[in-house]
């Protein structure tokens, strides 16, 4: 399904991309199918840690375990570690096989294609920084804020996968006009915020609510939604380079959060960015520059 026009409302837009089948990345395909040859000494982990470069892929099973709950669950699916001890190994294998690639599907479709690819990365750095800032503040489920990072911008990845030419219309406009905001681009395209299509995917897909409450920047002043909206502000504005005039009072904050000298927190970051940089080739894009002070 590719979108040319924009659907009349946000409710049209949340039923073409709720019954829409997610596309995931062709690498995380690859890797699962070459962890599949040692099956029988696979863990849950192992998987997790693949499928924590894709937040499509994370979305999909997170989905799944929804739509098929047992009676008797009583406890919220918020990671995919959770969600494969729950599934299986062998399961999951058999559930996830065959699934289709973002490549294929944004084939004729080249800049959204790298669109999309800019925003998974963001995400997988993002969920990098979440889950480190979390162990230090001693959170027993860094993980669970891992993938609220990870997964905090799904609406502007299916809007690339989906509509990639409205995608590109707003950021064109907004590389036009550098004082023009995000959501007002937004609008003019859509006649809506994309943060206003997530909430109401987030409702349609009845995810779990600490996942629905940590993804909501409206409640970044609890320290745990607060570690997930640094995480994701620090990822996007340094996604192209560490100049951004926010990143300051990034640091400051992420200083605050964690109660840690300054040169402590850059040293963490600096450490997660470099550890974010090596995994840059999944998303076919070249590394990038060093962090602010770490030599090479």
């Amino acid at each position: 399904m590719i979108l040319t026009e924009a659907p009349p409302n946000v409710a049209t837009w949340v039923y073409l991309l709720s019954t829409a089948e997610v596309p995931v990345l062709r690498r995380t395909v690859e890797e699962l199918a070459r962890l599949r040859l040692d099956e029988d000494r696979l863990t849950a982990r192992d998987i997790s840690r693949v499928l924590l470069h894709d937040p499509l892929f994370t979305l999909r099973v997170l989905l799944y375990l929804q739509a098929h709950r047992r009676p008797t669950q009583v406890t919220d699916i918020t990671t995919v570690e959770h969600a494969l001890m729950m599934l299986g190994v062998t399961p999951f294998f058999s559930q996830f096989a065959n699934m289709p690639s973002v490549e294929d599907s944004l084939a004729g479709h080249p800049s959204a294609l790298a669109g999309l690819m800019e925003v998974m990365s963001r995400a997988h750095c993002a969920a990098l920084y979440a889950h480190d800032w979390a162990a230090v503040r001693h959170d027993i489920k860094a993980d669970e804020v891992a993938i609220a990072a990870l997964m905090h911008d799904l609406a502007e990845m299916l809007l690339w996968c989906f509509a990639p030419d409205l995608a590109l219309k707003i950021l064109n406009m907004l590389r036009a006009d550098k004082a023009l905001r995000t959501r007002d681009a937004q609008m003019s395209v859509l006649g809506f915020r994309v943060l206003e299509l997530q909430n109401s995917l987030m409702l349609e897909w009845k995810l779990a609510a600490m996942l629905q409450s940590l993804m909501d920047d409206a409640h970044a002043s609890q320290s745990r939604q607060l570690n997930v909206s640094l995480a994701v502000n620090l990822a996007r504005h340094s996604a192209y380079g560490w100049d951004n005039p926010a990143l300051p009072d990034d640091f400051a904050a992420i200083q605050k959060l964690l109660g840690l000298a300054e040169a402590d927190v850059m040293e963490r970051i600096k450490r997660v960015s470099t550890q974010a940089d090596n995994g840059r080739n999944w998303y076919h894009m070249e590394k990038m520059e060093a962090p602010p002070g770490q030599d090479g």
